[in-house]
């Protein structure tokens, strides 16, 4: 049986997006995506958690990221993830979420965000990744 590997997030970006380019020239983009929920407690106290994820965006995709979004907007993000650990400074063995998004669509209404009718007309519609598929990754 095939594996399933997808999250969809919905959360603010904790910073501005970064696009550089590899050597090759794909363009690459990363930011953080801040995603949180709020519950009361049996007590009736009001608690929040929020998770953070880093998301990198590969191709057009990317370069739509970096063009069109920002530190606090609200997007949706569709795309795989996995766990990283690494050692930290402090020699303490640390994790984090990290997402490579398939899908891209921004949320929260025009004057939010501060764009203008064209300009979320032009970038409104879901951006989907330009993505090479390895033919031993197919379910069948």
């Amino acid at each position: 049986m095939a594996g399933l590997n997808k999250v969809m997030l919905i959360g603010h970006l904790g910073r501005d997006p970064e696009l550089r380019y590899t050597s090759s020239g794909t363009p690459v983009c990363n930011f953080s995506l801040a995603v949180s929920r709020r519950w009361s407690s049996r007590d009736g106290e009001q608690q929040e958690e929020t998770d953070w994820f880093r998301v990198t965006a590969w191709n057009r995709l990317a370069e739509t990221c970096a063009n069109y979004l920002a530190k606090g907007r609200q997007v949706y993000i569709e795309g795989r993830v996995r766990l990283d650990t690494y050692t930290g400074q402090d020699g303490q063995e640390r994790a984090n979420l990290a997402v490579t998004a398939f899908e891209m669509q921004m949320l929260g209404s025009r004057r939010d965000q501060g764009m203008s009718d064209d300009t979320m007309e032009a970038a409104g519609a879901p951006v989907e990744a330009e993505e090479t598929i390895d033919p031993d990754d197919l379910p069948f």
